[in-house]
């Protein structure tokens, strides 16, 4: 225990003899029922968290199984926006109610689908954001769902934390890109999860490469990967690597991912199963 401990775990992510990392878990919704938990993170914003949850979302969802999403990403939300979604959540005193996709009913909650304009911008400060995550847990009805899919905030701060402490997270993906200050601060990312007993399932390499229109040719915009350099240090799989495909930002935009017709998530939906 530090000399300038506080006895307040609620605010740390030390480790330390006296700790019960179980001891802030947040019971869901009493009527929820959920299988896995899976936190898809990164160190930083920008590099396609938002875009790999979805795509394992959707990808499981064709196998078969339930899926729902937590965007936990209060700030700067846009799963609602990939789905194509615009229908407003409801709720009664006690329930908060998923919206559903439409083509393969994942359940999603996302704080644009409360607000009442989209561009609303939230401006709270940490522990109400923190707040709201757990409600997202703790209010909302996830009715069967196999797998829920968490959109972490970038960073490893509050939100980061309270998801940790407050959600029984079975195990995250982190997202990377090739730039060397990426894979730096993924290594942050790494390190939290460590520090908070939770698995890393592997890291998934967004924008690693664009192939040549005319000869098929792996091109390199932001410089070569460093995906597996960061995958030895670390001991972790590389789940798999994405290149850069307009035809998935035109999906993104035009909210249609659910009719993308790409298998990025093949090996990684193998080892998260």
């Amino acid at each position: 225990m530090s000399e300038a401990c506080t006895h307040d775990c609620s605010s740390c992510a030390s480790s330390c003899a006296n700790r019960d990392p179980k001891s802030f878990l947040e019971a869901p919704h009493p009527n929820s029922k959920i299988g896995k938990v899976i936190g898809v993170v990164s160190g930083k914003g920008g590099v396609g968290k938002s875009l790999v949850t979805e795509l394992l979302a959707v990808e499981f969802a064709r196998r078969g199984y339930h899926c729902g999403i937590l965007d936990a990403d209060i700030t700067g939300p846009s799963i609602p926006k990939a789905f194509g979604l615009t229908e407003k959540a409801m709720g009664n005193e006690t329930t908060i109610f998923p919206v559903k996709t439409q083509k393969y009913g994942i359940d999603v909650i996302s704080i644009n689908l409360l607000l009442a304009n989209e561009t609303d911008p939230v401006v709270w400060r940490g522990p109400v954001i923190g707040g709201t995550v757990k409600q997202f847990w703790t209010d909302v009805l996830w009715d069967n769902v196999d797998y829920l899919f968490v959109d972490m905030p970038p960073g490893t701060g509050d939100v980061a934390l309270t998801v940790f402490q407050s959600i029984p997270v079975d195990g995250i993906v982190v997202v990377t890109s090739p730039q060397d200050l990426v894979s730096m601060i993924v290594g942050k990312a790494m390190k939290m999860a460590e520090m908070m007993n939770i698995p890393v399932l592997g890291l998934v390499e967004n924008m690693s490469y664009m192939p040549c229109p005319d000869c098929g040719k792996k091109l390199y915009p932001f410089g070569e990967s460093h995906i597996e350099e960061t995958a030895r240090t670390y001991h972790v799989p590389i789940l798999t690597q994405i290149p850069i495909n307009p035809a998935l930002a035109a999906a993104c935009d035009s909210g249609t991912i659910e009719d993308l017709e790409e298998n990025y998530m093949t090996d990684a939906i193998a080892a998260i199963e």
